[in-house]
């Protein structure tokens, strides 16, 4: 079971296969986060920007978790504007109501 409520349908495969990966991550945690942001926002993200989600997406579960929640602190060599859209969605997800 993904946990993906969006389809790929209409989707082009390079989306798809991101997609994919947000929800099959390895870690619970990391499928909720990065697969619930792919649902809501991977259909809209720029060349450039899903350039970066490809850069995240291929960093370990143990290393990025720890970014995402604040334990520790973003290196400045992945400091990525696609990233801090994810932390800033995560957080307004949360504030947001069911």
């Amino acid at each position: 079971m993904s946990g993906t409520s969006r389809t790929s349908e209409g989707l082009d495969m390079r989306r798809r296969k991101l997609l994919f990966r947000s929800w099959h991550r390895g870690m619970r945690e990391m499928d909720l986060i990065l697969g619930n942001f792919a649902n809501a926002e991977l259909a809209g993200l720029s060349t450039d920007e899903l350039d970066q989600y490809e850069r995240l997406l291929d960093i370990n579960d143990t290393e990025l978790l720890p970014w995402i929640t604040g334990q520790n602190p973003i290196p400045g060599t992945l400091d990525l504007p696609i990233l801090h859209r994810v932390l800033e969605w995560k957080t307004s997800a949360i504030l947001r109501p069911v």
